[in-house]
């Protein structure tokens, strides 16, 4: 049995906690997958990085309302995924030697499985295939989550292992397959599916998208998700109100029986992606023997301050957040940080304003509320649409019917929410976020400084201008 005076469960933004404050600690760091977790190996880095060459590969379709009649000739798939995990795999290789270096003495490594057996005690299941047993006096949950596999006949249990050279795969394996599948059946409406439609649709795959609802990102502004849904489906085969009801492995692939609006019918790909969410990974920590309480989705239960039901404990990131985005869980990781050094002047994490991204094709970028949830709360708005299609930016790409849809307090002025569908979305919303962060008024926004013209940022000009003036001075 080895004590340390903190011990980390996970690194990915768990990893960034040790610093020079914290030298002077023990310090176990428990890893039993890859360092630097979701988003470096299997998720946010390695998927933006196959969505810009997928925009190259598909600006030949958009080039040609603008006169540019060119074609895509070939897609080298093993070169992009080379390239792109060369270096991911190295960085994850360059984090993991790191920590197990000299350079940092205090720090001690397990690669294996934990799970809790006792308040401040974990068993570690070794990949050496050892045990051992940590106690400590504080620690932190950043186990992340896991892909989620819903219980389909002809599927693998959930939770069962996925490999690159399956057929059927989980965002966890499918960016390291050999080859570019010629088609491809993707399962779910969500932000993955929809990020990997893209991809796979802009090489050249010829992608089916089954989904259970009658809308994609059904999460987003509804008139977002109905725009969203319409392009999506005048680009590749979109089965709404669908299910799975099985799936068969053989041949030449999987083929999926479905039931939906037609009756039953059938679907034959090289390959299925089943993207249907992720879950936290609390349940596999044991979290319960260490009195940790988990919410009704299986989320381990936080504060104000990420402090678990379970003194000395904090959690961070999927672990704990309906959140699952990195710029959260690296938020957090900042918070856990100050309050394990300054215990006696704790900070609170600030999750007023939380923006998210879909790079899919449009765009897609959101913070704050949706017109349908201040309708549902009974929040006093006013909101203005403003048209890519009516600025010069939009001119330029003869952009049709994409838009940015703001909300605001009709007293204050103050932005209550914003929804971009379109170009550079993530790009174009951030004004927004820092004025709703910082509390400041839609019109002082638009009026106090000067907008580049003709750029893409004088659709938040425009829009915020539009906006009728506060009634409050």
């Amino acid at each position: 049995m080895q004590h340390f005076d903190l011990v980390i469960i996970g690194t990915g933004s768990g990893n960034s906690i040790p610093c020079p404050e914290l030298e002077h600690l023990s310090i176990a760091i428990v890893e039993d997958n890859l360092f630097g977790g979701t988003c470096l190996n299997v998720g946010c880095i390695p998927t933006k990085m196959f969505v810009h060459p997928a925009e190259l590969a598909d600006a030949a379709r958009h080039g040609r309302a603008l006169g540019v009649d060119s074609q895509l000739t070939a897609v080298d798939w093993l070169g992009i995924r080379d390239r792109i995990f060369s270096r991911i795999d190295g960085i994850e290789a360059a984090g993991r030697a790191y920590r197990e270096s000299p350079e940092c003495p205090n720090i001690t490594v397990f690669s294996g499985h934990g799970r809790f057996t006792a308040p401040g005690e974990l068993r570690v299941s070794m990949h050496d295939g050892g045990t051992q047993v940590l106690t400590g006096d504080r620690f932190v949950l950043g186990a992340g989550s896991r892909a989620q596999v819903p219980s389909i006949d002809g599927l693998r249990e959930p939770g069962a292992a996925f490999h690159a050279t399956d057929t059927i795969h989980t965002s966890d394996t499918i960016m390291r397959i050999d080859s570019l599948p010629k088609s491809i059946a993707i399962l779910g409406g969500g932000y993955v599916a929809a990020e990997f439609a893209n991809i796979f649709s802009s090489f050249g795959t010829r992608v089916t998208q089954i989904v259970r609802g009658p809308a994609l990102l059904r999460h987003l502004d509804s008139d977002v998700s109905e725009l969203f849904t319409k392009e999506t489906a005048a680009r590749h085969e979109l089965l709404l109100n669908t299910e799975v009801k099985h799936a068969k492995v053989g041949g030449a692939g999987v083929v999926l029986g479905l039931e939906g609006p037609g009756g039953q019918q059938t679907r034959t790909a090289e390959l299925l992606l089943v993207a249907t969410g992720r879950r936290a990974n609390a349940d596999t920590l044991n979290v319960a023997a260490a009195g940790i309480d988990v919410d009704r989705h299986g989320r381990v239960v936080v504060d104000e301050f990420q402090r678990t039901t379970a003194d000395g404990i904090f959690a961070l990131g999927d672990i704990s957040s309906e959140h699952q985005l990195k710029h959260v869980a690296n938020h957090e990781a900042r918070v856990v940080q100050h309050n394990l050094i300054h215990p006696a002047a704790m900070m609170s994490a600030d999750h007023r304003f939380i923006p998210a991204a879909v790079f899919g094709e449009p765009q897609i970028a959101y913070v704050g509320l949706t017109e349908d949830q201040a309708l549902g709360q009974g929040v006093p708005y006013v909101a203005k649409t403003q048209a890519y299609a009516d600025i010069a930016a939009g001119w330029a790409r003869e952009d049709s019917g994409h838009f940015l849809k703001v909300l605001a307090d009709p007293a204050t002025g103050k932005l209550l929410g914003a929804h971009v569908i379109g170009p550079d979305a993530a790009t174009v919303i951030q004004p927004l976020i820092q004025a709703m962060s910082f509390g400041q008024r839609a019109h002082d926004v638009a009026r106090g400084q000067y907008w580049i013209h003709p750029a893409l940022s004088e659709l938040v000009e425009n829009a915020l201008l539009g906006l009728p003036a506060p009634t409050e001075p």
